[in-house]
């Protein structure tokens, strides 16, 4: 399948998110992203390196910025278990607007044609690295990244396009 594109909508797809009360929720996409501005940002994998360190601190540390240009949501979105997509999220304590959300079979992954085959890695399949820009279930922006790079999803890019 093609990947996801400027001009297209987003695919709709549940995802489990832990709320602030540690209760497991089942989140629909276009529940979150109907009639709003949303970042969808999607990483290879919790806990490493690129995405721990760069990809995913650069949105905490410009989600007041964000949210003053317009953006409701800024979704973190992993081909990882629910479980390890909330001990990740702790790591951040000054995450305030982030929601990491779990794609543990990659099937919303898959639906924005946006898998990595990392098996040869061990780590069976993820997600590209990503940042797209939604406006009312429209993709505006669509940074996918080629490979293992970070040059074109950071925040910094976003911000540009707002």
């Amino acid at each position: 399948m093609a990947p996801i594109a400027v001009g297209h909508a987003i695919p709709d797809g549940t995802l489990a998110w832990f709320d602030e009360n540690d209760q497991q929720q089942q989140l629909s996409i276009h529940s979150l992203a109907a009639g709003k501005k949303v970042v969808l940002i999607g990483v290879p994998g919790a806990f490493t390196p690129t995405c721990s360190m760069q990809h995913v601190p650069g949105f905490i540390d410009s989600a007041e910025v964000l949210k003053s240009k317009g953006v409701d949501q800024i979704l973190v979105i992993s081909v990882n278990d629910p479980f390890v997509m909330k001990a990740w999220a702790k790591t951040y304590a000054n995450n305030k607007h982030l929601k990491f959300l779990a794609d543990g079979s990659a099937n919303y992954t898959k639906a924005l044609g946006l898998e990595l085959d990392l098996t040869e890695k061990g780590l069976g399949l993820r997600s590209r690295r990503y940042a797209i820009l939604v406006e009312d279930l429209t993709v505006k922006v669509a940074n996918i990244e080629e490979g293992g790079n970070f040059t074109i999803s950071g925040a910094d890019e976003i911000l540009k396009a707002l």
